[in-house]
């Protein structure tokens, strides 16, 4: 009789690490549940500058136009984190220097020791460095504190200047607009949403705006910003509009605070440089132990070869769960990006992923569209709202690296299906071949817009 020996294997047991987690974004945060999640035994703690933590800054426009609360918008408090997770979390605290070698971050006075560093300090809003940028009544958005203050400058004015038409300007104009105050929004470039969005796109964001009487200054950049105490106007391309408030939405820069004062690689793309497994680089060589989330760092591109920045709140939790999971002791992955987004502006739903074509451009690929209009609902079925659908190729390799869509209803999971081609590199035949929608009259049409753009990519390929 044969008897074959059971070995019964103790767990393998992890020594606890101290892990410290600087920023309290979505990065931050996600980094710290993701890190407790996979070992209930590590010490975990988060410090922040900020006030509040565990919130949406895409939810600040929502509060001002009166359709939430602060309170509803920030999902937990520090105690929730304390008490259900055991991470402590340190707000209103700013991390003034780390030591790498000593593994050491001071802050607030005191020295905190680690074994795991994760460093999830966003962006910062850029102002220009123009005449007037301090006056009392210019703000940025960014942070609920932000939010707060905007809505107290709203009591006094009734006239607005958004700097910025990327996607957030626009929310807040908007916002703003339902209010009832003026708004007018100043761009430098030649068009709402650029770099992400095309012209033809950006131009049905425009139409619909001025319908709402939001006034667009395009190819104006503000040059100075007017007013002895506080903002009685904005100068931009040598005209004065007057008003109360200026609110900055004009792009956001990596916080690299941290990173240069630990001699981090910064890439091309002023972010920082790191591994698939989120770690930092010195001097091209790999850095143990610490590990970046969010907005300060560049990643790899879904639709090009090479980096993109992706600073997206998606991002920053996809990017927050690996870094977590790898500062607790895994070895987690990220893969590319395409950097889906989508906004609603009013009654509109805006969306891309990938490349736009400007984008294309700038990285030298040449490429060609296909494009279709219709409905998001059988033509017979009641409610149905105008839907336009682009998708952008590659001309040599016919691959799929961009798309964006304009819609009243829907764009969310029409713009997930398309990122879906570019993350496996599918080409335009591909997708036709391979993809068919569900339907049914109040979801679609029987044939998606989206296969008709792509039967139009597919036609101006070959032609």
């Amino acid at each position: 009789m044969l008897i074959i020996p059971i070995i019964i294997l103790s767990p393998v047991r992890h020594m606890a690490k101290k892990i410290l987690i600087i920023g309290s974004g979505a990065a931050g945060m996600t980094a710290a549940s993701s890190a407790r999640k996979f070992d209930k035994g590590h010490d975990i703690t988060v410090i922040t500058e900020d006030e509040d933590i565990a919130y949406s800054p895409c939810a600040v426009p929502w509060v001002l136009e009166g359709k939430n609360s602060w309170d509803g918008i920030v999902m937990h408090k520090p105690d929730y984190y304390s008490k259900e997770k055991n991470i402590d979390v340190i707000v209103r605290t700013k991390v003034d220097s780390v030591d790498a070698d000593a593994k050491t971050a001071t802050a607030g006075g005191k020295t905190y020791s680690y074994d795991s560093l994760v460093i999830a300090t966003g962006g910062r809003v850029f102002v220009p460095p123009i005449k007037g940028k301090d006056l009392k009544g210019v703000y940025t958005v960014r942070t609920v504190r932000d939010g707060r203050n905007i809505e107290a400058c709203m009591k006094e004015t009734d006239d607005v200047v958004i700097a910025g038409a990327g996607v957030i300007g626009l929310e807040m104009a908007v916002a703003l607009k339902n209010t009832g105050k003026n708004v007018t929004v100043i761009e430098m470039m030649n068009q709402v949403i650029p770099r992400i969005a095309d012209s033809d796109i950006a131009a049905e964001v425009q139409k619909h705006l001025e319908k709402m009487g939001i006034n667009i200054v395009l190819n104006a950049p503000v040059e100075e910003v007017l007013g002895e105490k506080s903002v009685e106007g904005v100068k931009a391309d040598g005209k004065t509009y007057s008003c109360g408030m200026v609110i900055f939405a004009t792009g956001v820069r990596a916080n690299l605070d941290i990173p240069n004062q630990l001699n981090l690689d910064i890439g091309q793309l002023g972010a920082v440089v790191v591994s698939p497994t989120l770690q930092p680089y010195r001097r091209g060589r790999l850095v143990n132990d610490i590990y970046l989330a969010g907005d300060l760092i560049q990643c790899r591109s879904a639709a090009v070869p090479g980096p993109t920045m992706s600073q997206l709140g998606s991002s920053a939790v996809r990017q927050g769960l690996i870094a977590g999971r790898n500062a607790a002791g895994d070895r987690s992955m990220l893969g590319p990006t395409a950097s889906p987004w989508i906004s609603v502006i009013d009654e509109l739903q805006v969306a891309g992923t990938g490349m736009s074509k400007g984008l294309a451009s700038w990285y030298g690929i040449s490429v060609v569209e296909g494009k279709a209009e219709g409905l998001t609902r059988a033509r017979y079925s009641p409610g149905g709202k105008r839907l336009i659908v682009k998708i952008i190729a590659e001309k040599s390799s016919h691959k799929i690296i961009g798309a964006q869509i304009f819609s009243g209803e829907d764009a969310n999971g029409r713009i997930n299906w398309l990122t879906s081609a570019i993350l496996s590199g599918t080409t335009a035949e591909e997708f036709l071949f391979m993809t068919e929608n569900a339907y049914c009259p109040p979801t679609s049409m029987v044939t998606d817009v989206v296969l008709s753009a792509a039967e139009d990519l597919v036609r101006n390929l070959s032609g």
